[in-house]
């Protein structure tokens, strides 16, 4: 059995799946040891509408994980998606103290960047630092150490609904599971696919998820800007289900083994067998007709999310292109479809940099899942496991932390 302090474990509650993987520190790495796969049966758009159904399919997944790995899985990263995730930019300045800049300099540019009107039903996920400037000095990536009297900070703060969060740690703990922390789903996905020259260069990692796309914008190493859009592979499936007079579970199936992305690519001379509703016979179509009902949905999702990057003004700053990942990128015919929306190099993206059963999650629809203990394993190299708390709800609480935070801040 695996030692508990050396496994990392991500948990990607999708909309159509729950996958658990887990993962173990080596010298070299993260390996693969183990993975579990259910379908998801109470979410909806990446929202949790059903607790109890989410929380039976979180148990299934990890106890498929934990017989796979031989060990007991007790705590996870938890992935978030969903329509209710909001990206923005900010920015902050402060003196820098002794005319050094030190630590504490860079979490008071942070606090100041981070003090925005947030509503109150709303929970900050991530605060992503983008780049620091040092008087007139900018592009820093790391500023400790260096000599200036004025530093500004950029950065990227991502939130969610607060009742969302909530109930992802609620299903989490009832299923077992202390919630390390909640990661936003692109993030993560970028952890598993994405190189660093592309960071650097600039990209778009897009991920087709079962209900929500979700799109994330990297330059000059950091995140440029993130956005959810609420379609996704399942949207695909209820159309060919409606489109086939089939079932839903298989209208997924045909979509597995016979979609395309582009019809042209297809004879009309090539058919095959769909299940009927009510009892009737089954019928054949062509499977040119099949691939008509998923082309213009596929289209739609991805001429919206190149508006999320013209809105955004980052359009022309990809010039590594774009990344597509998640379950739908396995579509044939893809990537010829989005490099027609885009105008811009596109690639299918698969988990990289992992060890152990590398062959097995060679696909990307375990994108996020491999992300989510890949950016676990980054976390903790320097600071201890700790679990995920929702926002306190005592304001006196919040107010004393913050005043803590300034006293000792301003007597180092």
């Amino acid at each position: 059995m695996s030692r508990n302090e050396d496994l990392i474990v991500g948990l990607d509650i999708g909309t159509t799946k729950i996958c658990a993987v887990v993962g173990t520190r080596t010298e070299k790495g993260v390996d693969v040891i183990g993975i579990g796969m259910t379908p998801s049966r109470g979410l909806r758009k990446g929202v949790v509408v059903d607790i109890d159904s989410t929380v039976e399919s979180i148990k299934a997944a990890v106890e498929e994980a934990e017989l796979m790995a031989d060990c007991e899985i007790s705590s996870a990263y938890v992935g978030i998606a969903g329509g209710h995730i909001r990206g923005f930019n900010s920015h902050g300045v402060v003196a820098v103290k002794d005319r050094e800049v030190r630590e504490s300099d860079v979490k008071r540019v942070i606090d100041a960047a981070k003090a925005v009107a947030i509503p109150m039903d709303r929970e900050v996920i991530h605060v992503l630092p983008q780049e620091f400037i040092v008087d007139d000095q900018d592009g820093v990536r790391e500023p400790l150490g260096m000599s200036g009297i004025r530093l500004e900070g950029k950065i990227h703060i991502v939130t969610a609904a607060v009742t969302s969060a909530q109930n992802l740690v609620k299903c989490a703990n009832r299923a077992g599971l202390n919630v390390i922390d909640i990661v936003l789903e692109p993030l993560a996905s970028a952890e598993a696919v994405l190189t660093r020259d592309e960071r650097d260069l600039g990209v778009c990692l897009i991920d087709i998820g079962g209900g929500t796309t979700d799109i994330a914008v990297f330059g000059d190493g950091s995140i440029k800007h993130t956005s959810v859009l609420s379609l996704g592979g399942y949207h695909l499936t209820n159309d060919i289900a409606i489109g086939l007079r089939t079932p839903f579970d298989e209208a997924e199936r045909i979509k597995k083994k016979y979609g395309v992305a582009a019809a042209r690519f297809l004879s009309a001379d090539d058919y095959i067998a769909v299940p009927s509703v009510g009892g009737r016979q089954p019928h054949e179509i062509s499977r040119k007709f099949l691939c008509e009902i998923i082309e213009p949905r596929l289209e739609e999702i991805l001429v919206l999310a190149r508006n999320e990057l013209v809105k955004a003004g980052l359009q022309g700053k990809i010039p590594c292109g774009v990344a597509i990942t998640g379950g739908s990128a396995a579509l044939e015919g893809i990537t010829d479809l989005a490099e027609e929306v885009f105008e811009a190099p596109v690639r299918c993206g698969v988990p990289c940099n992992i060890g152990g059963l590398q062959d097995v999650v060679q696909s990307p629809m375990y994108a996020t899942g491999v992300g989510l203990i890949l950016y676990g394993f980054h976390q903790n190299r320097n600071r201890s496991q700790k679990q995920f708390r929702i926002r306190d709800e005592s304001i006196f609480g919040r107010v004393k932390q913050r005043m803590r935070d300034w006293f000792y801040g301003e007597f180092e």
